[in-house]
Formats: structure tokens, sequence, C-alpha cells
């Protein structure tokens, strides 16, 4: 295809003609505003704090392997003693520590833990899938404020120029040169261009809403959006690139690696157990021993003073052999083995998912650059033929129904041309995410000092083994839109061409 020209025309400089306006001097641009949705999305944020939510299994399956500690303690008050109880006291003060040291657990332990971190991987991608699909929505609703800015405009434009029409047929129905059916067109196409532009300032106030939710601020004046870098020569380097790159596939395949381990960690509990275990009990009967005679055969021995307290301490090591479970270790290793055969299935799921977005993206994206390169001739044409008509018309060659629908035709054309070049930008961007290079780090907010890195908080909480360790009291980062006010259908002021032919 006409790749080079029409590329260049689409997604580079001349994407400015969106902007309507020359860019004023504190305008937003496309960069602060996937900055700011990068910061301050809540959907963002909350994946973010689900994926931290996730680094906490690897610690959670490795402590299963780790020697654990209790404490106990009791107070016991006999009320009535056996009857054929020597030692009677009346009261016991009963306190022990049990250490507990896992040796072998079948591989339940080791698998479990693999599982865990190949499962932190796979959040790792779905928050970078999140990550790119919020920068998508925000693209397109920023792309979708500048068309519904440029399209206000041009119906803006439409009613002035058939409200000079409706005038000038007027007149010259009040001198008898035109017709009462002249007259008539001239002020229905007015009525239909004043219903177009209600309708395009509605559209534009629902694009501003739209950009608010996603940016947590209000559109400004927004600066026309750069090129878009590492488009691909070829839907097949496409491909390509998103079988390697696209963090859904890659969320899947570490699923599906999970669900492996999950095999061996439904099987491991046919298998021996053996521990190590220590303890210290200590009892104290609080005075409630009797003292004893000091001969027990003399009824008249003198008492001496009985012990109050005693100790103990054990040692040893447990084994534990499943000899029958009813069948419960093969059922759960069954479905164990199902679950992974459904992630396997899943995996090619997701990467015949991630094709099909990936060509479709491309057409869509070629498509309109196609469609650019055709409506930007028809402008042309379509200025030329609207000038020719008029002269014409005012020499009574030509009708004032022709004049209308030469100025319907301009106007069509210039709407299509904006729309294209909205549609190849947000195409071409749709493409880039699905090959998994629409991420922060794609797209330069490195520099803005802002990227988030989930290896941070990984890291932080692997090994952490203090049982009363805990994280601040929950709060939301994301800020409310509820003061920001209600938009309006306003637009930069802008030259007398709204769209330059």
């Amino acid at each position: 295809m006409r790749g080079g020209v029409v590329k260049n025309l689409a997604l580079s400089g001349s994407v400015c003609a969106l902007a309507l306006a020359a860019s004023p001097a504190q305008a937003d641009t496309l960069q602060e505003a996937l900055t700011q949705a990068y910061i301050n999305n809540p959907t963002l944020e909350a994946a973010r704090a689900g994926q931290r939510a996730t680094d906490e299994n690897v610690q959670i399956e490795r402590a299963a392997g780790l020697p654990s500690v209790e404490g106990t303690a009791a107070v016991t008050e006999f009320i009535k003693q056996r009857s054929t109880s020597f030692f009677t006291p009346d009261r016991a003060l009963t306190a022990g520590v049990d250490l507990g040291v896992p040796i072998y657990s079948g591989g339940a332990v080791k698998n479990s833990i693999r599982a865990a971190k190949e499962r932190v991987e796979a959040g790792r991608a779905d928050l970078r899938g999140t990550e790119s699909a919020i920068f998508t929505r925000v693209v397109a609703a920023y792309m979708d404020v500048l068309r519904g800015q440029a399209l206000v405009a041009l119906s803006a434009n439409q009613v002035d120029v058939l409200g000079v029409n409706v005038q000038a047929t007027s007149d010259r129905f009040e001198i008898g040169d035109l017709t009462r059916t002249d007259v008539a067109q001239s002020q229905a196409r007015l009525a239909i261009a004043q219903g177009d532009l209600r309708s395009a300032q509605a559209n534009l106030i629902a694009a501003r809403e739209d950009y608010i939710a996603l940016v947590g601020e209000a559109p400004t004046d927004l600066q026309a959006p750069p090129p878009l870098p590492g488009l691909p020569a070829s839907v097949e380097t496409a491909v390509d690139i998103a079988l390697e790159s696209n963090p859904d596939l890659i969320a899947a395949r570490e699923r599906a690696a999970a669900a492996g381990y999950d095999i061996e960690v439904a099987g491991s509990s046919r298998l021996p157990r053996i521990s190590v275990f220590a303890g210290y009990d200590y009892d104290n009967y609080l005075g409630s021993v009797a003292d004893g005679p000091l001969d027990p055969t003399d009824p008249d021995s003198p008492l001496i003073p009985s012990t109050q307290t005693a100790t103990a301490a054990t040692a040893g090591v447990s084994l534990r052999v499943p000899l029958f479970q009813g069948g419960r270790p093969a059922a759960l290793q069954r479905q164990a083995t199902a679950r992974a055969t459904a992630a396997l299935e899943q995996v090619i799921a997701a990467e015949r998912d991630v094709i099909a977005q990936v060509r479709a993206a491309y057409s869509s994206w070629q498509a309109s650059l196609a469609i650019i390169e055709s409506s930007q001739s028809a402008v042309d044409a379509a200025a030329l033929s609207l000038e020719g008509v008029r002269a014409e018309n005012s020499i009574g060659n030509r009708t004032i129904l022709d004049v209308l629908n030469a100025e319907q035709e301009l106007l069509q054309s210039r709407v299509q041309l904006v729309t294209a070049r909205r549609n190849a930008y947000v195409a071409g961007f749709s493409l880039l995410a699905a090959m998994g290079r629409a991420e922060a780090r794609d797209l330069g907010l490195g520099d803005e000092g802002v990227l988030y890195d989930p290896l941070t908080n990984y890291e932080r909480v692997s090994g952490q083994i203090w049982d009363w360790d805990r994280d601040p009291a929950p709060e939301a980062t994301s800020t409310s839109t509820a003061t920001i006010p209600a938009q309006t259908a306003d637009i930069p002021e802008i030259a007398d061409e709204p769209v330059s032919n």
C-alpha cells in the first residue's frame, strides 16, 4: 500500500488539523493526559492494589514450610475430684510452648510456592494489560475531544454559512429573482444544520466527561498528538511482536504453568509427612495441693509441704503416612489436571484473540489511512466544486438547491476527514496495545519519574515472617471528580477556515 506517504499524512504534524487552533502556551498534551491517568486512574490503582495482594500468596505458601511456635495457657478449677485419684489439687495453672518444624511434606510446599510465583508473574502481566487498556481509552477520549471540537466548529461554520444563504435568498426573493421554494429549501437546510450543531455539541460534552472520568481532570486546550512510535511495517511483524509481548497472552501462559504445579500439590496428599517437634510444659497448682504426711503409714506422722509446681520437656520426630483417604487425593489430582488442561486451552484462546486483535487493528489503521487520503481529495474537490457552483448560480446557471448540495458535500467531506484522522490515530494506538507496546515505558512516561514498579512491593514483602507486621490502613489515592464543573461545548477560538484544505 502507499504506506509512506499516507502514514506521514495521518500520523505526523498534519494531525494538528484536529486541534482547530494554534497551540496555546499552556495547552494539555497527550503525554500529560497519559501521565495524569497513570498516577490518578482508580481502575489502574485498584489493579496495582490487587497485584500487591497477589504478591502475598508467595509468603503465605512459604509459611507452611517454616517452623511454627505456639503457646498455650489455662487455669482450671476442679469442682469435683475423681474418687480414684490420689492427686487432688483444687485448681491448676498450666502453660506450655510447642515448636513444630516440617521436614518433608511430599513436595506440597515447594510446588505451592512455585505456583504462587507463576501467578505473581501472571498478575504483573495482567497489570500491564490494564495499563495499556487504560492508555488506549485515554487516547480515544483525547482524540474524541479533538474530533468533537472540530465537528462543533464545522457545524457552527455551516450554520453561519447557511444563515447567510437564507438571508441572501430572502433578499433575492424580495426582488423577484428567486421563488418561495428556494427560500424554503435554504431555511430547511439551516434548520437541519442547527440540529446537527446541537448534536455535535452534545457529543463534545460527552467526550469531555469521558475524558474527565479517565484522566481525573477536565480537558482545556488539547494539543495535536505526537506521531505514534514503533508502528509495524507489516501485519506479520505486528503479529510476531504480539505473540512475544502481549500481556494477556503472557498472563495466560503463566497461569498454565501455575496450574501444572497445582497437579503436584494435589498429588502430594498421598505422601508421608515428617516433622520434628519440641515442647515445654509448666504446671502450678496455686497452693491447692494438700500437705502430705512424712510417713503415710503413721496416722500421727507430721505433715510436709507438697510440691505445687511441675515442669516437663519433650522432643521427637513425627511421621504421618496416609494409608487410605477414600480416593480424595486421586480426585484432587484429577481435578487439578483438568484445570491445567483448561489453562492450556486458554493459552490457545488468548493467542487466537491476540492474533485477531492485531490483524483487525492493523486493517483498521490501514483503512483509516486510505480514508484520510481519499477524504483529503474529496475536501479539495468539494471546495472547488462549491466555488464553481456559487459562481454559476450568480449568473443563473445553477439553482439554490445546487449550492446547498455543494455546501453539504463539502461539510460531509470535512467531517469524514476529521473522523478518519481520529480513527487512524486510535487504531494505530490500539495496534501498539495489542502488540504489547503501549505501556508507560514505551510512551516515555519514565521521563516523568512516575513509573510504578510492581517488583518493589514483591521484594518488600518477600521473606517477611513477623506475624504482627502490617501495612497502613487502606486509603484511596485517586481523586474524586465531583468538584469538576459540568462540561460545556465551548471550543477554543479558531481561524476563519476550521479545517485546512
